[in-house]
């Protein structure tokens, strides 16, 4: 089976002043975005990757030419619609504070497969969409490169947080559990019997041992395994930066 890494795009302007952006058009990575755009460049880079996949909005695509800037190779770039960020609707544009007033913010807490946005999606179809895109993307990638190809998917925190959750076996209503930090590289294995969520939120830390790693059998091995082989991290993998730690519903 293919390894699947799944960037959050890093921070953006809207992120730092509390707007929720949505689909909105231009929204850029911020100074501070563009540096963990960077570093998760650098941890990736020791990853030979077949594919390095975005969401439409920019910035996603900054962060994946960014990551693609770093790679020994030529992965192949393309864009795919289906890990879109949420459609928001009315609440696009708007700030957090704001929104965290409203009657809906709630449930987007405590039971967001019950929530559709005003005059936009339901996070139900978010989840449905997202999940499908990737999974179907994996098995793309997976016939055309091998069982131990490694590709990278960049897109928004709740859309990994959905993808996350499904991998998980969890019910989206629980997926608010799961937090998902810019730049933040998590790590699903999609197997004939069951996904395999080999991290999540990493913000640091050597990710070589995925190059090194033979393909995966898709079989849990019982009592944990030996994991894999130890490597001193590089001078860029173990740089730390502060934790960014989004809101719910955050972009």
């Amino acid at each position: 089976m293919a390894t699947v890494l799944l960037v959050r795009h890093g921070r953006t302007t809207a992120n730092a002043t509390g707007l929720l952006a949505g689909r909105t058009a231009g929204v850029a990575l911020d100074s501070v975005g563009k540096r963990q755009a960077a570093t998760t460049a650098e941890r990736i880079a020791a990853v030979p990757l077949a594919a390095v996949v975005s969401s439409p909005l920019e910035r996603c695509r900054q962060t994946a030419r960014a990551i693609t800037a770093f790679q020994p190779g030529d992965p192949q770039q393309f864009v795919e619609r289906g890990i879109i960020e949420a459609d928001y609707g009315e609440w696009q544009n708007r700030r957090i504070s704001d929104l965290a007033q409203e009657p809906l913010w709630r449930v987007v807490q405590s039971n967001p497969s019950a929530v559709v946005f005003p005059g936009g999606e339901s996070m139900q179809t978010m989840q449905s969409r997202a999940v499908a895109a990737v999974r179907r993307l994996d098995a793309q990638i997976e016939a055309e490169h091998g069982a131990g190809a490694v590709w990278v998917a960049v897109s928004h925190g709740d859309i990994i947080k959905s993808v996350l959750a499904d991998a998980l076996g969890m019910h989206l209503d629980l997926f608010q559990r799961i937090s998902v930090g810019p730049a933040s590289v998590s790590i699903v294995r999609y197997g004939e019997a069951r996904p395999e969520v080999v991290a999540t939120n990493t913000e640091s830390g050597d990710l070589s041992w995925l190059a090194r790693a033979a393909a995966p059998s898709g079989d849990a091995v019982v009592g944990g395994g030996a994991g894999h082989d130890e490597q001193s991290p590089s001078p860029s993998s173990s740089q730390s930066r502060s934790p960014e730690h989004p809101d719910s519903a955050t972009s």
